[in-house]
């Protein structure tokens, strides 16, 4: 039987939680081959090291993959990648992978954002790509260590709608057996544009006013301004005939309302700090573009998206 070959590429608190869970799987199995792909000092610190993941989920916070690399173009062939890298880094990753992308190979992008599979697409159009979302609260807490708190990160993934006769159970199991929750869907894009719902909306308006997403709830001027955007997506969703769920505003702000009222959202931190590299774009410059690709007006979005360009930010 011939070794599955499957590459992390980004070892962030995405890659890094789903890449520790596969390596420590599979560190000694003659079936599943992982790989990493990682940069500069995060490269350096595992491959002496290992990967660290602290998380209440494993004793033993160490993993090694069975190989590690720089770059992409060092890779052998490979069956399964899963793409973690932020959003302003996938068109970069894609050009670098699609000379390596043959019909059978698999892509699984664990990235936020109802665009990421036209993106890939768009650079990569051969090959597999399973429509993705995830759920997990992780972050770097240094190089080459990655913590996790809260509940078990779990993954949504979906049938390729250019190639729906593929079937990805065995690629489902692997995951699952690797003990990563995992729920595989005929159609994923429901669960991806609700997630969406929550994550642009208050990702938004928290980074615009730099308040927490329990004040966003409660705050009149601040909860109006999440429920317009939600209403501009919800109008994109509808156009573009995703199934998504009856009053889908009113739980978002049901969702939001669960978290510690104090939490922040990850673009706000980003926004706040002053970081030259974003996820501006992929929450409110998507919106932006399907509005003028399906002829939706998207005002509320496309001010706060301005605003905070222009660093207008209390």
């Amino acid at each position: 039987m011939k070794t599955k070959e499957l590459t992390i590429i980004g070892l962030g608190g995405v890659g890094g939680y789903f890449g520790f869970k596969l390596a420590q799987k599979y560190a000694s199995s003659e079936a599943v081959n992982i790989s990493f792909v990682a940069r500069a000092q995060t490269y350096e610190i595992v491959k002496e090291k290992g990967l660290t993941l602290l998380s209440p989920e494993h004793e033993n916070p160490v993993a090694h993959p069975s190989q590690i690399y720089k770059n992409i173009e060092e890779l052998p062939e490979t069956d399964i990648f899963l793409i973690c890298v932020k959003e302003y880094d996938l068109e970069n990753i894609c050009q670098q992978l699609k000379t390596r992308i043959k019909e059978d190979t698999v892509i699984l992008p664990l990235m936020n954002g109802v665009d990421i599979y036209e993106r890939i697409r768009k650079i990569i159009p051969n090959g597999i790509v399973l429509p993705s979302c995830v759920y997990v609260a992780s972050h770097i807490k240094e190089k080459g260590t990655v913590e996790h708190k809260g509940n078990p990160g779990k993954i949504v993934m979906g049938k390729d709608p250019k190639n729906p006769q593929y079937d990805a159970q065995e690629i489902a199991d692997l995951l699952k057996e690797a003990g990563i929750d995992l729920s595989y869907k005929e159609d994923s894009f429901p669960d991806i544009w609700t997630k969406y719902f929550f994550i642009a909306s208050f990702g938004l308006v928290t980074a615009r006013y730099n308040k927490s997403i329990g004040q966003v709830v409660e705050e009149t001027a601040l909860h109006e301004r999440a429920a317009s955007i939600m209403k501009e997506i919800e109008a994109i969703a509808k156009k573009k005939e995703i199934s998504i769920p009856e009053e889908i505003i009113e739980k978002t702000f049901q969702k939001a309302a669960s978290f510690p009222y104090q939490t922040p959202t990850s673009l706000q931190l980003d926004v706040q700090s002053g970081k030259e590299n974003t996820e501006l774009e992929l929450f409110a410059g998507a919106i932006i573009d399907y509005g003028k690709e399906l002829g939706i007006p998207v005002p509320e979005t496309k001010k706060i998206y301005d605003e905070i360009k222009k660093g207008l930010l209390r």
